[in-house]
């Protein structure tokens, strides 16, 4: 059974992730002072005295908006009836809004319960302002202030008061940890717009994130545990990154920061390319950031169903090109849209977190140094003595050598030890130490 589900509701800039942010103790989600920051359902894992649950954050509620805004509104509304309980923020200081009823209308006629927080309570000389959230008949609101922590230990404690029987509990299956081998994190990468959260959402099976032909859409990286057939697998969906010099907003770099924290605690990442585009040279980047992540890649060539049979020519002729440098990545052709060709990602991706979680015998990676130096000896009387693999993902060899060797010998000597051990398209690390006189 899996943990209580608590989902943080509202009107947007009222706030909500600060709340999430101060009940987890460490910045998780993305904060800024404007509405519409938060446009994904985020989940994390708090405790409160022994309780164990979920927190949900949800994008802002809006009566009214443009189609961006319907599909955020969806995803609250979603929330709303999928929780076990219901936090309804509101901004005590500015009180009741229209938007702020119809949210109560709406949970009104749920029978999860709810309790509502009266937001931005920051000392006691605001706390008058509270009363007047009683008109919407919800009960006495908590006056908190998110930032600043007032009141928020009142509140958790009135919290774990509703959640189900057994959340003081952990059950064996959830005792599962990302560092599990059982389970392997996959990050989808890319530029904006080429197609991330439609996938994202067609992998797990719902709609988790927000997907809208406006670039930049996600703001934050979401994840999802997904049973398959194959174990346990974590997808996190990223948001779209652009050079730095085209970052011009605090929300956008921060959502940078995420996506490539997400890549360096990956197993496999996505990299998703507009197949309709090609491969451009921010698609190259991202590319050479993955890698140097150590981080092995599976390239999908999305919106492929768009594609002349001469445009998909070129497409292929431009990722040999210029992704000439990635260790032979897997190319899938796809349509996250329709879902054609998706079912390949499945067998790809184990063949990909296989290659990175290998571990090979020292006799065997001494024995393939010593025949590939035997055939091409290294320049300048370098020569490696002894070498062991030192650590997988990704796989890391240490090779003891008398003296410097050269990086293009190095470079031999990393594809005679992928060509030998079928490592693919996984990264390799060599580390050298020279002995000591």
């Amino acid at each position: 059974m899996s943990k209580p589900l608590v989902a943080i509701v509202g009107r947007p800039n009222v706030g909500k992730s600060t709340l999430v942010n101060r009940i987890l103790g460490r910045r998780e989600a993305i904060v800024e002072e404007r509405p519409g920051v938060t446009r994904d359902r985020k989940e994390v894992e708090c405790e409160w005295l022994g309780h164990h649950f979920r927190l949900l954050d949800t994008g802002g509620w809006m009566a009214d908006g443009d189609a961006l805004d319907d599909k955020v509104t969806a995803q609250s509304e979603q929330a709303m009836r999928e929780a076990d309980v219901v936090l309804l923020v509101l901004d005590s200081s500015v009180g009741v809004t229209p938007d702020d009823e119809q949210v109560a209308n709406l949970l009104r006629r749920s029978p999860v319960p709810v309790l509502v927080v009266a937001n931005k309570v920051d000392d006691a000389s605001h706390e008058a302002a509270v009363w007047e959230l009683l008109g919407l008949g919800m009960g006495d609101p908590f006056p908190v202030s998110a930032l600043h922590g007032r009141g928020t230990g009142d509140l958790l404690d009135a919290l774990v008061a509703l959640l189900p029987e057994g959340s003081d509990e952990i059950e064996p299956d959830e005792m599962l940890d990302a560092d599990d081998e059982r389970m392997y994190s996959v990050s989808l990468v890319g530029r904006p717009n080429v197609g991330k959260s439609t996938l994202f959402n067609r992998l797990i099976g719902e709609e988790r994130s927000v997907v809208h032909d406006r670039p930049g859409t996600t703001r934050d990286a979401i994840d999802t545990i997904v049973e398959t057939d194959r174990g346990p697998i974590r997808f996190v969906d990223t948001a779209g990154m652009r050079r730095k010099a085209r970052i011009d907003e605090d929300t956008e770099y921060y959502s940078t920061v995420r996506a490539l924290k997400a890549v360096d605690k990956s197993d496999v990442a996505l990299l998703v390319i507009d197949a309709t585009v090609g491969v451009t040279h921010q698609d190259q980047r991202l590319a050479e950031r993955v890698d140097g992540a150590g981080c092995p890649i599976v390239v999908l060539l999305n919106k492929w169903e768009l594609l002349s049979t001469a445009e998909r020519e070129k497409v292929g002729e431009d990722v040999e090109r210029k992704l000439a440098f990635l260790a032979d990545p897997p190319v899938l052709r796809i349509s996250a849209l329709t879902g054609k060709g998706v079912n390949r990602l499945w067998p790809a991706l184990q063949t990909a977190v296989g290659e990175y979680r290998t571990r090979i015998p020292t006799r065997e990676v001494n024995k393939v140094i010593r025949a590939a130096q035997a055939a091409q000896p290294a320049p300048h009387g370098a020569r490696v003595l002894y070498a062991t693999q030192g650590a997988t993902d990704p796989p890391t060899f240490t090779l003891f050598a008398n003296r410097e060797v050269p990086t293009t010998y190095m470079r031999y000597l990393e594809r005679s030890l992928r060509e030998a051990f079928s490592l693919g398209s996984t990264p390799i690390k060599l580390r050298v130490r020279k002995r000591s006189d």
